[in-house]
């Protein structure tokens, strides 16, 4: 007997060799069949679907889970227009505090607001409690004069690999920048397990909400934006709470790696206690890439780059180039997979440099290391990245959110080159779709939408040779992300013996592109066949079957 049918759908199932169905049969968490194969099998549960569209469910390639998940909780900034409007809203919520607390906020953008926030405004909005705004990219933040005196970095020298933003008169403005950042996070870091099981907790309603079933989570413990040292424990504890509800993958931040002292046999000179690494796992819950910060951001201009951007020089590194290129190839020998943040096109020459040299000596095929972001790619480059087997992760939604301010900084001559996507796909390259969530919006079908259009909050078509068809763009958040991460034979469509991890939508993405993928509207989203978001269609979970919790 059936778990789980789903009869008179519109069924886009991804795969090649029976892309369309109107019937989906559900049994153990796996999909049984489709069509004629289980349309008379009897079934606990029957859903009409009523003509609704049946999809993979959506995988996120690159995001940050317990991040968003503790935003929903800080000063909400990023609707800030103005500075005014942000010192308000610090004024506002310092009435609401006691006289130490922190006021924590998050999401603001200086491309938007004209400028940083200015210490001393954010000292009088919030009458002396220390303040720390948390700018959109991550890549920086602004904090308030009893901020800086408590990390003591009003006189401090620059951090290898950050900035103490200063004005002409060498006085900090309170704008730290990359690495610099960790002198403000060492005063609240490392948080409590709970907490950020909680926080996860949260962020997994809102993605079951946008049909998300997996997501690469970039970057735990030590790191850049790491919550704390022990950040896998918080994820296990979410799952057995049952309130961690897709798929993870967890991306080991490289400041988490040490020497080993392995049997020189085994070649395993770098990684992590006991020698776990890239797999280690299950398929609610397992280890990814090793993740690797190499340059800034294109927000914050300090992206590794050839040529300087406009206004400004070349960008930063987060530690010397030469060093991480050891780190990369020790990782690679020891076992790991190997995603490299690399938003610049110098960034991502040392990207490439690093996994040329990784395969060279010691050579691992089909391992699919990753570019994270791939900002901005030259020409020259697309070639190399297809031969070296490279995946790209660029951030589509970027476009619409904060194109007009990077196609400022490249100038016209680089824009070709800005998140690319058609120019992957030519040169034989597989494109995982993601947001870097809460860097941007991190609904799935916003990214479809900006994959398709690439539109710019400000009405501009950025690239447009760049553009793909929508069932690409469905295909980067399903089958393609699934490929990345070497899931493509367990998810990423609906094939008798994968995973039963669907989406419902009220409308084909696909048929329907040209009303805007970005407004259908998600009804239900099942993991393993069981629903996550829209219980009231599908029925709410069999106690006898489900498994989200242990």
């Amino acid at each position: 007997m059936l778990d789980l049918k789903l009869i008179h759908a519109r069924v886009r199932t991804l795969d090649d060799t029976h892309p369309h169905a109107t019937t989906v049969g559900i049994v153990g968490g796996r999909v049984l069949g489709l069509d004629d194969d289980v349309a008379e099998l009897p079934a606990r549960t029957e859903v009409d679907c009523q003509g609704a569209t049946l999809v993979p469910g959506f995988s996120d390639a690159h995001n940050h889970m317990a991040w968003f998940g503790q935003s929903l909780g800080e000063l909400p900034l990023e609707n800030a227009a103005t500075l005014d409007e942000l010192y308000d809203a610090v004024a506002a919520k310092a009435t609401t505090l006691g006289e130490d607390d922190w006021i924590v906020g998050s999401g603001y953008d200086d491309t938007v607001l004209g400028a940083h926030p200015d210490r001393h405004a954010l000292d009088r909005a919030a009458q002396g409690r220390p303040v720390w705004l948390k700018h959109r990219s991550g890549h920086m933040c602004t904090v308030n004069s009893a901020v800086l005196r408590l990390a003591g970095a009003e006189n401090a020298p620059d951090p290898e690999g950050g900035v103490i933003v200063r004005d002409a008169h060498g006085t900090a403005t309170g704008l730290l920048q990359e690495r610099a950042q960790e002198l403000v996070t060492t005063l609240v870091m490392p948080y409590p397990v709970d907490e950020l099981a909680d926080a996860l907790g949260r962020a997994s309603r809102v993605y079951a909400a946008e049909g998300l079933t997996h997501v690469v989570e970039a970057g735990i413990g030590h790191g850049l934006v790491g919550r704390s040292p022990v950040e896998a424990a918080a994820y296990q504890r979410a799952l057995d709470l049952g309130i961690l509800l897709p798929r993870v993958e967890l991306m080991v931040a490289a400041d988490n790696l040490h020497p080993l002292a392995a049997h020189p046999d085994d070649a395993v000179t770098t990684g992590i206690d006991l020698g776990l690494r890239t797999g280690f796992g299950d398929d609610r819950l397992r280890l990814g890439p090793m993740k690797i910060w190499l340059d800034g951001s294109l927000i914050g201009r300090t992206a590794a780059v050839t040529e300087p951007l406009c206004g400004h020089g070349h960008g930063v590194y987060q530690n010397p180039p030469e060093q991480m290129r050891d780190l990369v190839v020790a990782a690679h020998g020891s076992g790991w997979r190997v995603a490299a943040h690399a938003i610049g096109d110098d960034a991502i020459d040392l990207a490439l440099d690093a996994f040329e040299e990784a395969q060279r000596r010691h050579p691992r095929p089909d391992v699919r290391h990753r570019v994270e972001h791939a900002g901005i790619v030259r020409p020259d480059q697309l070639p190399r990245m297809a031969a070296l087997g490279v995946v790209p992760v660029p951030q589509p939604r970027f476009l619409h959110s904060v194109g007009d301010a990077m196609a400022t900084s490249l100038g016209p001559d680089r824009v070709p080159w800005l998140y690319r996507h058609r120019s992957f796909l030519d040169h034989g390259i597989r494109v995982p779709g993601s947001s870097d969530r809460p860097v941007a919006p991190g609904a799935p079908l916003l990214g479809m939408e900006s994959m398709v259009e690439r539109t710019t909050s400000g009405g501009a078509v950025l690239a447009p040779d760049e553009r793909v068809t929508p069932e690409q763009a469905l295909r980067a958040y399903t089958l393609d992300a699934a490929w990345a991460s070497h899931d493509e034979g367990r998810r990423g469509s609906l094939t008798p013996g994968k995973l039963a991890d669907l989406v419902m939508l009220d409308r084909d993405p696909v048929e329907t592109a040209d009303q805007g993928i970005g407004s259908i509207d998600v009804l239900a989203t099942l993991v393993d066949g069981h629903p996550v978001h829209g219980a009231d269609i599908i029925g709410p979970p069999d106690p006898h079957t489900a498994n989200h919790g242990h």
